[in-house]
């Protein structure tokens, strides 16, 4: 008896009884790889990825794997939208803002000067609109995005001397991500687009006379504190930064449906993960850099001031001009509206009482 005749007049018992296995058509292994736009010693932004591959590889039971490289090893730090829309690469990892150069609309994706804090950030792009409105614009790219981390509020940078009015802002070369250089464009400062790994270096040869990167735990890992002494706050440019994870279109649509709701699990717990690694690592770090004599202050209200006027201006231009970023931008200040006047009656009255505070 042939083994198909055996499977039919047995049924799958007597099958397994005669020791005979039936045809078992396995999942096919998938293998990607991940251009991030990271250097690897930032254990909190490249480490996100890293979470993100170990859960999908975790929950595919090793059937899907995602290989994590830093920039510069497969790609430059900005070049992997170019990589992830001709699908020289599966997917990348990095903030989106850095790609402001392409369309300002990136921008909104990642953050935008005096936009939303974390909580609202990612209350919008999971709740609210941001998400699809964003996907409807990245599709021109071959992209599909997911949540990436969120670093939460950040510092306002690294600065040689003191800023004590916006006229100090004039003539001042200051590596900013993304589109907050526009801003400081607008109010006479020098903009430069650097990426990470190569802050230090740029401040230590004079380069730049200021560096903004995120926040205490980050930057004293790239060693700024050492060659610019001056360390204000609040970074007005990143009430908080949504990191994304893009991943071409074909490569997405070619997964099964288990595996495109691992991704989905997947960047959701790399986004929860980075956030609570900053909240939790900065604190320290910022003692230890108090500790060192960094010398930490806040931006002077006239520079606040004048940086917000000057954002109004160029978001009004932009949606004069970029119907992209004003379909977006529109719906992104209307959610923003409404969560302002949420937070004012909730969370910030309860943390500004905290903050007074002996604990």
């Amino acid at each position: 008896m042939d083994r198909r005749s055996l499977i039919k007049n047995a049924g799958i018992a007597g099958v397994l009884a005669a020791g005979v296995a039936p045809a078992v058509h396995a999942q096919a292994a998938v293998r990607w790889r991940l251009a991030s736009s990271f250097p690897k010693s930032l254990d909190t932004i490249f480490g996100s990825a890293e979470v993100f591959s170990k859960a999908v590889k975790d929950m595919s039971g090793g059937k899907f794997e995602v290989s994590v490289h830093a920039a510069g090893e497969l790609m430059p730090a900005f070049g992997v939208v170019d990589g992830v829309q001709n699908g020289t690469v599966e997917m990348a990892h990095t903030a989106p803002y850095y790609f402001f150069g392409k369309n300002e609309a990136f921008a909104i994706g990642g953050a935008i000067p005096f936009g939303m804090n974390s909580r609202q950030l990612t209350a919008w792009m999971v709740d609210g609109n941001g998400q699809k409105l964003m996907r409807e614009f990245y599709a021109q790219y071959n992209i599909i995005d997911f949540i990436g981390g969120n670093t939460g509020a950040q510092m306002g940078g690294w600065f040689r001397k003191e800023i004590k009015s916006p006229d100090d802002i004039k003539g001042l070369k200051f590596r900013v991500g993304g589109f907050a250089g526009k801003v400081i464009e607008r109010m006479g400062g020098v903009p430069q687009n650097i990426p990470g790994g190569e802050i230090y270096q740029a401040l230590e040869k004079g380069t730049i006379d200021a560096a903004e990167w995120i926040g205490p735990y980050d930057d004293q890992k790239l060693g700024i504190n050492k060659v610019a002494p001056f360390y204000y706050y609040p970074g007005w440019w990143e009430g908080s930064l949504n990191l994304s994870f893009y991943v071409n279109d074909k490569a997405f649509n070619g997964l099964s449906a288990e595996n495109k709701a691992i991704i989905k699990a997947a960047s959701h717990e790399a986004h929860v993960t980075t956030q609570a690694r900053y909240d939790s690592r900065n604190p320290g770090a910022l003692k230890q850099l108090v500790g060192a004599k960094t010398k930490v202050l806040p931006f002077p209200q006239s520079v606040m001031d004048a940086s917000f006027k000057a954002s109004q201006e160029v978001f009004a231009e932009l949606d004069a001009k970029n119907p992209d970023w004003k379909k977006i931008h529109a719906d992104y200040v209307n959610f923003q509206r409404d969560q302002v006047l949420w937070f004012r009656f909730a969370e910030g009255t309860f943390d500004n009482f905290m903050q007074r505070q002996k604990l």
